[in-house]
């Protein structure tokens, strides 16, 4: 069973969803089943808790049901195949608080398919966070794999990228990029990336089904460099080019495009998986993440993408 619906708050956040989806959206409930991942009989079931427990009367009367109006409109909008919108907390100003968790139930619900998978990993606050809300599981079935190097510049390991504790969590084969995150020069960064090892892993990063990844903005307090991946000469030159976030270390502008040179020649991380093949869901949320969450699902760098309301309406609101 799944683990939100083992708690009485995350059954009746799936209640109202399915309520939504039946009652609003339209949706049969073959239809819901597929969207949430659970059988024809638990749609109806959920459905029916939705009408039982007083969630459905004339409207979806639970907070749930502005985050459901707002991915729908999100996805509408900027064709994307996923979008998951949790509440806001008009107190906090976490980065994370929120679509960790949603993350995580997306990735856990991914990983419990009995089908095999190849799960590609991105880095970043968000998505450690959300790795280490997962609970134990057994998944031999799938592969994980990193997209981006796991050593920092002075040679110790990437505080920041997930594989490891992910492998140590769910018991899938898993794939780290034993690299710099980012080449000391171009020349290297091609040494490095001919090596048959991490061929092998860009070609199976490559063919990944599904992929979770951060969005880091390149303002003052940029991940990459207060992790010390750039400096602060590059933070500039990127600034001055036009950066508005990265992905994976790859530094893109306000329009989505890809900044020429600077640190982009030198990232050894695997290119994004492609979005036409499969699906890749953005983790990121926060005023000073618009720009670039704008950037990438508007330019399409993503597919997919898991934020909260204030961020989602702040994108509705843009043109």
């Amino acid at each position: 069973m799944n683990t939100r619906q083992e708690h009485g708050s995350g059954r009746l956040d799936d209640a109202a969803r399915a309520g939504w989806l039946y009652y609003v959206a339209g949706n049969t409930q073959d239809q819901i089943a597929g969207k949430l991942g659970v059988s024809r009989q638990t749609a109806q079931r959920l459905v029916s808790l939705a009408v039982s427990e007083g969630l459905i009367r004339v409207r979806v009367d639970h907070p749930i049901a502005n985050c459901l109006d707002l991915a729908a409109r999100l996805q509408s909008r900027f064709a994307l195949d996923l979008v998951e919108v949790v509440p806001s907390d008009p107190d906090s100003t976490s980065t994370t608080i929120g679509i960790a968790e949603a993350a995580a139930a997306e990735i856990e619900r991914r990983l419990r398919s009995t089908d095999p998978i190849v799960m590609a990993i991105g880095t970043g606050r968000t998505l450690k966070a959300a790795i280490e809300q997962l609970p134990p599981m057994e998944c031999p079935q799938h592969k994980v794999v990193s997209l981006t190097g796991n050593i920092s510049p002075d040679g110790s390991a990437a505080f920041y990228n997930v594989i490891f504790t992910m492998a140590d969590r769910i018991k899938a084969r898993s794939f780290p990029m034993p690299l710099p995150v980012i080449a000391s020069s171009p020349e290297e960064r091609e040494m490095l990336l001919g090596q048959p090892m991490i061929q092998q892993t860009l070609a199976l990063a490559a063919r990944a089904d599904v992929t979770f990844v951060g969005i880091g903005d390149l303002g003052p307090r940029a991940p990459l460099y207060e992790d010390g991946f750039i400096t602060d000469a590059e933070l500039k030159a990127l600034q001055k080019a036009g950066a508005a976030g990265e992905i994976v270390g790859w530094s893109f502008d306000r329009d989505g495009r890809m900044i020429d040179g600077i640190t982009n020649e030198r990232v050894a991380s695997a290119p994004i998986p492609s979005r036409e093949k499969s699906l890749v869901i953005a983790l990121a949320m926060g005023e000073r993440k618009l720009p670039a969450i704008q950037a990438a699902i508007t330019r399409r760098l993503v597919n997919g993408l898991i934020t909260d309301e204030r961020t989602a309406a702040a994108l509705l609101e843009t043109r």
